[in-house]
């Protein structure tokens, strides 16, 4: 029984390779687009002698082609450099003279990755392998509606008060925060702190103008200005939002009460 399995798997693994190594496969030089942490194609097929080019299309550009164990390890597309960035565009060939399958990954991200299959048919290693795809990098500012502060007189413990806002992609939100205070006869604005968000797709609700590391959260009258930036540095304007915290309470003075009793 075992001789009977050993020989079917031999003979799917021999019909395997008569398709990728012998079989014509009418191949050519091929494109492959790296875009939004993926390959366009992951297991780009050649015949022997042609090549494969990866284009940087965007908007994630922090990738590299590096050829792995056991065959490709002579291909790296940022060959001593553990930090890969490529501009929009950019472009890596590589030209495969013996059949094989060989296996390539971003060294960041393990996740991008695929195999380029090389026929034992000799190809064409002038065939034309099409355009380069169209750059895919977002240069817009997010779009942001529904910004509520639920109150605009806050407690003076520093816990905040809920702020809410819708956004169209994740990035960051940030407040700076500016205190009016008066300076001879004149008001004028100092910074006083700021705030900083994750953000995500839909409603966000943080916790605006509350004490930490960034913001003191003193009495007063504030203005802030808050602004949204996406995951490729684009950023909208400013809104200005007014608010006030809450004065501390003052303690009565006992010397007041003695005086009333005096009067009594």
């Amino acid at each position: 029984m075992r001789r009977r399995v050993s020989i079917a798997l031999a003979l799917v693994s021999a019909a395997f390779l008569c398709v990728a190594f012998a079989a014509p496969s009418q191949a050519k030089n091929t494109r492959v687009s790296i875009t939004d942490f993926q390959w366009s194609n992951g297991t780009p097929v050649i015949d022997r002698g042609e090549s494969v080019t990866w284009d940087w299309l965007g908007p994630d550009l922090q990738h590299s082609v590096t050829g792995q164990d056991p065959n490709a390890t002579q291909w790296d597309s940022d060959a001593g450099n553990s930090n890969p960035f490529h501009p929009l565009g950019d472009s890596f060939k590589v030209t495969f003279d013996q059949p094989g399958i060989y296996t390539f990954q971003c060294k960041l991200h393990s996740s991008v990755r695929g195999s380029v299959v090389v026929s034992n048919t000799l190809g064409d290693p002038n065939s034309d392998p099409g355009p380069q795809g169209a750059i895919n990098f977002d240069m817009e500012a997010p779009y942001v509606d529904g910004i509520s502060l639920s109150k605009t007189l806050i407690g003076r413990k520093g816990k905040g008060a809920d702020f809410s806002f819708s956004v169209n992609e994740p990035g960051v939100a940030n407040v700076d925060y500016y205190r009016y205070v008066k300076r001879g006869k004149k008001t004028v604005k100092r910074f006083a702190g700021y705030s900083e968000w994750t953000t995500y797709l839909g409603i966000n609700t943080v916790r605006f103008a509350k004490k930490g590391s960034g913001f003191k959260a003193k009495s007063g009258k504030y203005k802030a200005l808050f602004q949204v930036t996406d995951q490729h540095s684009n950023s909208t304007g400013t809104y200005p939002i007014q608010f006030e915290i809450k004065a501390k309470k003052q303690k009565k003075k006992k010397h007041k009460k003695k005086n009333k009793k005096n009067r009594r």
